[in-house]
Parts: C-alpha cells; structure tokens; sequence
C-alpha cells in the first residue's frame, strides 16, 4: 500500500488528524489558479472571471491560527497551520479544477453544468443535439466514445469479432456500430467506458488522480528582504514580458496546478477532487483504460487467444484508434472565444508556425498524447534549448576564421607561392598546378581550421557532458511533476510470436506465479549469434558501399581532369568530391530502406519475450546500421584520404590497377567539411519531407478521392471517427524514427565537430523547425496515438552516452591527424623563425608552406604516371622538379624520399596530443558528471517535504490513537469500579 494511502487510511480510522508544523513562524502558500469552469461540451462562451478573483494567481497566506475566507456567501474555514489534511472541499468548488481535469476546456462563466445547459435550451439546442453533430459521443448524445475500433464486413473472421465484441459488453463496456459514409463494407466499432467501469479498471492499473492541492510553506521573511522585493518588482515592471512564454491571460486553459496524485481508489473516492465524474478521467486516460481491458479480452477458446492486437495481426479488424477531441481549426479567434477542444488548443499554441519561438506547453502535451510522448518533446525541446550555446561558439569560431583570415601566414603563403609547381593528383590527365591556385581552397580551410578549433572541440566534448546531466535533472523534475517518480512499469505481456513458438515448454513466472513459454538458453544464444553475423554480414556490406566510392572517386578524378568544361577541369577535385557526397547519399537511403527489412528479420529470428525487449533489440541494430551507413564514409575521408596514397614514383594502388586518391594541396579538411554539409542538410531535408510532406500528399489524395466520388460537400457531414479514420496512422514502431534522427544529428553535432564548427547551427535551424513539423503531423495529420506511460526516454540515453564518448576520440583524432594544427605548431616551436624562444604567433609560421612540402624529380615518374603534360606552360622550358604535401627526403640525398626528421617529429607530437587530449577532455566529464547531482536541492527538498509531512501525519494519527485507548481504558476502568458494592 502506498504511504499516502497509508496516512489517509489511519486518518479514516480516527476520524481526523492533529499535525504539528515545527516552527509556528512559518506562513503557508498555496498556490492556486483562477476559476475557469464549464462544462466541457457547452457552446463557445466568453471568458468572464469570478469578481472574487484577481486576475493573475493569487496566493492564499495562512498564519499559525485558524483564518477564514469569504466567497460570495460561502465561507471557507481554513485549519490551522499544524493541520495538514486540508481537503479544500468548499475552495474547490469555487476554483478550477487541477491539470487532469478536462473542464477546464471550455472558458465559459462561472455558472453550473445545468446553467450552461439551460441557456443551450433557450438558444434552440440541446447539449445532446450537440453532441449528436460533433461526432464524439454515441447517437444518444450522452455517451462519449472513448475508443474505435474498424472492420470490413468483408473480411472472414466473424466469428473471432462476434466473440471479442460479446466479451466487450460482458466486461461493461458500452458499444455502438455505424457503417462509413463513404463506403458500406466499412464499420466503426465504437466503444464507450461508464463511470463503474472506469472507476474498476482505474483501482486495478493504480491510474494516479489528484486528491488535494499542493502545499507549499515558504520561510517567514524579513522586512528588509520585503522592501527589496518590491524594489525588484517594481523594476520588472518596466522590462519587457518574456516573449517565449505562452500567454496565459489571454489563454486561460494553459494554467497549470499542483496536485497530490494517490493511485484511484473506490473506497476512498471522497478524497478525490471530483466536480463532474464524465470529466474526473481524461480522454487520455479514459482510452488507455479501455485498450487495457480489449487486451485481455478473450476472442477464442484457448490460453493465448486473447487480446486486441492479435486480432489486428490477424486482421479480424482493420484499425483501432482513440479520437481526437475534434477539429484543430475554428472560425473564432482562440483570444476572444477561448479554445474548442484540446486539440484546437494544441494547434494555437503549439503547431502553428506563428509561435515558433514560444516554449512548449509540454503539460497539454502530457494530457492530450500521454507521457511517452510528451518526453520526446520535453528531451527535444531540451536538446533544442542546449543547442544554443553550441551554435553560438561554433558561429563565434567560424567568425574568428573570417576576421583573422587576412592575418594568417599560411593562406597568404599559398596564395603568393606562383613560384612552386605541384606535382600531378592523378595518372596522365592530371596537369601540374601552381601552389597558388589552391588559394580559394586555403582560405576556406581557415575559417574551419584556426587556432580556435581546439577549444571548441574541448567545448563540444564538455557540452555533449553537460547537456547529458542536465537532462537528467530535467527529466527528474518532469518525472515528479507528471507522477512518474513512483511508477513502476507494468508486468508486460508476452508476444503472441514468442508464445506460438514456445507454447510446448513452460516454466513458472517469478513474478505472477503461472506458467509462460520458456526459451531455452542454447535456443537463445544460437538465435544471438545467427543475429550478430547477420549485424557484421550488413556492416561489411556498408564497407563495400564505401569501396565502391573510393573507386568511384579515384576513376572520376581522371575524367574530370580531362573534361572538355575548362570550370570542371580546373576544379576536378571539387567536382569529384562533390559528386561523390551525391551518389553516397543516395546510397545510404537506399540502403537504409534494405536495413529496415534485415533489423525486423534479425529481431523477430531472436524471438524477444515482450514487446518492449523487442523494441530495444531493434533500436540497436538500427542504429547501428544506420549510424555505420551514415557515418562510414566520413570516417574514411577522416582519417584515410591521402593517408596511404605513397608518394610520386612508388603510388599504392587499388588491385594494382587505380592509384589512390590524394588530399587537394591545401589539405583534406575541405573534403571533410563538404561531406558532412552535404549529407547533413540533405538528411535533414529529406526526413523533413517524408514526416510531413509525405502524409501530407497521403491525406490529399483521401480527400481528392472522396471529393470526386461523392462530392465536396459530403467532407462536412463526416462524424469524427471517419475523419480519424481517413488520417494517416502512427508509425508501426511510434516514436522510433523521430528519435533516430535525432539521436544521428547528435552524432553529426558532436564526432566531427572539429572539422564543421557550423554543424550545431545547422541542427539549431533543423531543430526548430523540427519541433514543429512534429507538431504539426501529431496534431493534424495522424490519428491520435493511444496515450502510454514512460519514465524516461529508454534506450537512447545509453546511445547518447556511447555518442558522447566516441565524439572525444574523433575530434582527437581529427584534430591530430587531419588539420594541420600539430604540423603548424611542430613548425612554429622546433623548426620555424622563433624555434626555441617559446612563440608560437603568425610572425613564426614563416616559411611553413615550404617547409611542409617534399621535392620530386620528374624523371622518377612511373611510366603509367607520367603526365602528358610537360609543365612547359609555366616556365617555357620542361619542368625538372615538381612539389608534393609529405615530409621525405629530396631525390639527391643518401636514402630519395625517406622520411625526414621532422615526420618523426610530426608524429610523435600527434600521438601525444591524442593521449593528452583524450584523458583531459574525459577527467573534465567526469568531474562535470560527479559535480552535477541528477536532482535539482530544490526538488529534492519539495520531495523530502512530503515524505515528512506524510511521517508526521502517520505519527500524530497514532499519537491520537494511543491518547483514545488511554481514554477508553480510563473509562472502562472508572465503570467497573463502579460495580463494586
């Protein structure tokens, strides 16, 4: 039994609670909303507020005496401070009810349900006329319907569905069918709970429902801190309102209350605050509640023949859905004649693009699609928040790159070098190059490559740490404002193919005591390892893909280097990267479409025991197919490009036949960061179209169609349940693909953030636009999910995490080894002007391009290597000498091209910097992690409050027991003395 319970049942027993408040100085807040109540289905009504009401939240303060408060002619005794079981029977009549109320919908005036229902009377319609049109409620237009269900006559299974259907009414549940409009073979199910019903299946789910408003106690404050409250008060006055909160004076349902929450209990049904029991449960709720009792419903004879979704497999029925409360469009301005219904409220002030910039109302979020979904917003809506800073730096760096770009030595070096000739990229086609015309090409590498690079990286491994730990506070906050600290997740059901499968062997479960289907472990691991070579057998086809990029890189750079378009082949490097971002682009969607297939066949061969162990093993396999896919050919641009190309005279070649491809002079940063741009804004275009502009072309031709079979007109006279019907469903695995592009845009925010400092703005810009095309598609384009509890977001934290730490091994590695920051500053200290004076400025990076380059003779060329060209076009005579990025010998010295000094030196101080780097980056995580607690004091405190509150109501309860025993001995003791003669 729950603690709250516990201390409600001993004030049950004793008839009343005495509770002492240490410190009798303290006041006592209690935070309450204004009163805005009508019932849910009556007209549109203009807001008029109670005049005993300001209108703002006003703050009720109770000294340590009794008080009383009059309300018209109602007066509200208030108990003293020391007692804490005050139930506010007759203040919450006055006020509004708390956030799981759907009362609040409509705000109307304060009048009774039977007022608002008189004045529909005397307007010429009644409130069930209403009800009839809207299409929520049954024909009776009392009945609301709480869940859908969708079949053809057509279909065989009849005899499944008359059973299932007889069922439903044996449980109480009440139904009612109607055939579509649009096609007779069609027939909606609909289904509503009645307050028994509701009130049975509640207890049993331990659905938690509000019984008593939060108390808050403040510590008495000194006159001193007063006058410099008002001080800052009055300050504030003149400052600007915050434009990203939500307005809620002109949209009165998005004030919130805090309620204690108890799992809903019959027994104790007066403790709860219930103003109207058809609006006590919520839609949510009420449909949770009911897919609960049709998944143990029995549709056949036999042990596993039971439950809603195997009928959905078997397609005895076509869909099942909840309903949207209504259309999400009015006629009337939602600031003067409030909102419709949830869903239009939604859609004001949530999915329309004209509040962008404002902050989620994540709590009408919760209560209109359920917890589950209200996190991915909460943890997008964070994500989003923290990408700020991220994309601040990044733009700061990127501009630091601009303003110095004039001051740094080695683009002026490059650009000035007319002098030095390059030697050929490629076989025969390839001309020699002055240095200098890679001088658009070395500027660019400085805006991304500069000396803040470094400190970004070390930013972004920090950030990635930071954000991690604050969401977790975040998410506790979240948790304890939506009741998700207590709650346990339920004993899931096992899959219908888990239990086909295994029906034959059963063992006893430890939890519920009756036999399952039992996989045997060497069943299990041969299923793991046929699963795991599946998993290698498609990374090796990733591989594959890339190879046949490398090919393809490598033959084209040959054409384009003797393309007829002068543009084309004086920037065939260019033009053959670009190209090749295309093709891998296109090759990742199309392989991506083939990993779906493999993920659900390597899953369902493991055979997972329920559906939420079903879900994890396919999360992982598809994100590492997709991260692997997405992520493969940046890695080999990375840190293999031009890595093992050899040098002019000795080429390594692909089967000896195609000569690998080599960096552009001035580096392979600049491939590094076309990749990721490329990739990165066609990803993100392309999930954008198929989320919304997919069901958006979907739900355009229904409409087409039904518009020329029947005609424009007919679309209005469509009940609710066929216009949901017509939306497009949810995605088959809910929220899995919104989180899988997150979670590889974070990816691509963090691993290669060395190489693309604008890669957190571009998923900035992504990211607002993203939360409301989610919106936008929850809310307008798909039926409405069925409602699902969630403590946190699973799996991907973990995912998270694994992202985090592979990002610092990255941008280490992409720092070391692909920018030239280590040659730069090897130059600078041991090599350069200022060697051995400790500088590491521009002045000392002159003569760094020189020095960064190696001397070939031309005579050494490979006779397949050989240029056509000369090189007499530069100087009138042939070239003798022509240079190459590598640190080698000349052709004259003891050992040609060797490896000079200053490579060791290179390289030793890359591996240094990757082990420094590494082991700082992670002691500052970790110190971060150790010093962020996952609880913010001041929820912890409200936290440990309640537990003492409810510790010492369950103490004086028993105090005052013991004072009535004392008693009732001392009476019984006095009457049988009496007795003696």
């Amino acid at each position: 039994m729950p603690t709250v319970w516990r201390a409600l049942c001993i004030f049950e027993c004793h008839g009343g609670l005495s509770l002492s408040i240490h410190g009798a100085e303290k006041r006592l807040q209690i935070h309450q909303r204004r009163s805005v109540a009508s019932h849910p289905e009556s007209r549109r009504l203009p807001v008029v507020r109670h005049s005993s009401l300001p209108p703002g939240r006003r703050s009720i303060k109770m000294e340590a005496s009794s008080s009383g408060i009059t309300n018209g002619k109602t007066k509200v005794f208030h108990p003293v401070a020391k007692d804490v079981n005050i139930l506010f029977d007759e203040l919450e009549a006055v006020n509004s009810p708390c956030k799981d109320d759907d009362s609040l919908l409509h705000p109307g005036n304060l009048t009774s349900t039977s007022d608002d229902a008189s004045r529909l009377e005397a307007g010429g319609e009644t409130m069930p006329e209403r009800n009839k049109s809207n299409g929520l409620y049954f024909r009776d237009g009392k009945c609301r319907i709480d869940y859908i269900l969708v079949y053809r006559k057509s279909n065989p299974q009849t005899e499944k569905r008359e059973v299932f259907e007889r069922n439903i009414r044996a449980e109480g549940l009440h139904m009612e069918k109607e055939s579509s409009l649009i096609n007779s073979d069609i027939i909606f199910v609909k289904l509503h709970a009645p307050w028994e019903v509701l009130g049975r299946y509640a207890e049993q789910m331990n659905v938690r429902m509000p019984f008593r408003r939060k108390i808050y106690y403040l510590p008495r404050r000194y006159k001193f801190m007063s006058r410099i409250d008002k001080q800052i008060s009055s300050f504030r006055r003149w400052l600007p309102k915050k434009p990203m909160r939500l307005d809620k004076e002109t949209l009165p349902d998005l004030e919130e209350n805090d309620c204690y929450t108890a799992p809903f209990s019959q027994q104790r049904i007066h403790h709860f605050i219930i103003h109207n029991k058809d609006t006590f449960f919520n839609n949510a709720t009420r449909s949770r509640i009911v897919h609960h009792i049709l998944q143990r419903i029995k549709y056949e004879e036999g042990k596993n023949k039971i439950g809603l979704n195997r009928l959905l497999t078997n397609g005895s029925y076509e869909a099942a859905f909840p309903l949207h409360e209504g259309g999400y469009r009015s006629k009337n301005s939602i600031r003067t004649h409030g909102a419709e219904n949830h869903r239009h409220l939604l859609y004001e002030c949530w999915a329309s693009w004209g509040v962008w910039y404002k902050y989620q109302p994540l709590d009408l979020v919760r209560r209109y699609f359920g917890e589950k979904i209200g996190l991915y917003f909460a943890w997008l809506g964070w994500y989003t928040g923290m990408l700020f800073p991220a994309a601040f730096i990044g733009l700061f760096v990127f501009l630091y790159g601009v303003i110095t770009l004039d001051h740094c030595q080695v683009s002026k070096e490059v650009c000035q070098a007319t002098d030095i000739i390059m030697c050929p990229v490629c076989d025969k086609y390839c001309p020699f190059m002055r240095l200098s015309d890679s001088c658009v090409y070395a500027k660019v590498t400085h805006l991304f490559d500069n000396g803040a690079t470094v400190f970004f990286a070390v930013f972004m491994a920090v950030w990635a740490t930071v954000f991690l730990e604050f969401w977790k506070r975040r998410r506790a906050v979240i948790a304890y404002d939506w009741d998700l600290i207590d709650w346990e997740e339920e004993e899931e059901e096992i899959r219908p193919q888990f239990e086909a499968k295994y029906s034959k062997k059963e063992r006893m479960n430890p939890i519920s005591g009756k036999p399952e289907p039992y996989q045997a472990f060497a069943d299990k691991c041969s299923r793991l390892v046929v699963s795991a070579s599946g998993i290698f057998f498609m990374i090796c086809v990733v591989i594959a893909a890339v190879f046949g990029i490398v090919i393809y890189r490598v033959v084209t750079v040959s054409t384009f280097a003797a393309f007829k378009w002068a543009l084309i082949r004086n920037n065939s490097q260019v033009a053959t990267t670009g190209t090749a971002v295309c093709i891998n682009f296109c090759i990742i969607m199309l392989l991506n479409v083939l990993y779906e297939k493999v993920a659900l066949l390597l899953t369902n061969l493991e055979q997972p025991r329920t559906e939420s162990e079903w879900e994890n093993s396919f999360t992982l396999k598809m994100f590492l197919f997709q991260f692997v896919n997405l992520n493969s050919s940046t890695f080999y641009i990375a840190f293999f490009l031009g890595r093992f190309t050899g040098h002019p005279g000795a080429y390594l070649r692909l089967i000896n036949r195609w000569r690998l491809e080599e960096c552009h002079p001035s580096g392979c940063l600049i491939d590094l960061c076309m990749q990721m741009g490329i990739i990165m804004v066609l990803k993100q275009t392309w999930n954008n179209f198929m989320e919304l502009g997919y069901p958006l072309i979907q739900n355009w031709w229904t409409r087409r169609k039904v518009r020329q079979e029947h005609g424009p007109e007919r679309k209005i006279s469509f009940p609710q349940w066929e216009k949901d019907y017509n939306l497009q469903p949810m995605n088959a695995y809910g929220l899995f693909d919104e989180y899988l592009e997150m979670i590889l845009q974070f990816g691509f925010t963090t691993i290669f953030v060395a190489a693309f400092p604008l890669a957190p703005l571009l998923a900035l810009l992504n990211n607002i636009i993203e939360i409301r095309l989610d919106a936008y598609k929850f809310v307008t384009q798909w039926r409405r999910p069925l409602a699902s509890r969630a403590k946190d977001i699973g799996i991907w934290y973990g995912i998270l995490e694994g992202i985090g730490i592979l990002s610092v091994i990255t941008n280490a590695f992409v720092i070391a080894i692909t920018s030239d920051f280590i040659p730069r500053l090897v130059y600078a200290y041991k090599y350069g002007p200022c060697a051995g004076q400790g500088e590491a400025g521009q002045k000392c990076m002159v003569g760094y391009v020189n020095a960064s380059l190696s001397v070939f003779r031309i005579s050494d060329f490979e006779n397949r290597s050989e240029p056509e060209s000369d090189g007499s076009e530069f100087s009138g005579t042939p070239l003798k000498y022509c240079r190459y990025r590598d640190y080698r010998d000349p052709p004259h010295s003891l050992v040609p091209y060797g490896y000079t000094l200053q490579f060791w030196h290179v390289l030793a101080a890359r591996l240094a910097f990757i082990i420094v780097f590494e082991h700082l980056v992670f002691c500052i995580k970790h110190l971060i992690s150790y010093l962020i607690p996952d609880l913010p004091k001041d929820l912890r405190d409200r936290m440990r409050r309640e537990k003492y509150l409810i510790q010492e109501m369950m103490y004086e309860a028993e105090l005052e027991r013991l004072q009535k025993e004392r008693k009732e001995r001392k009476k019984n003791g006095k009457a049988h003395h009496n007795e003696w003669p």
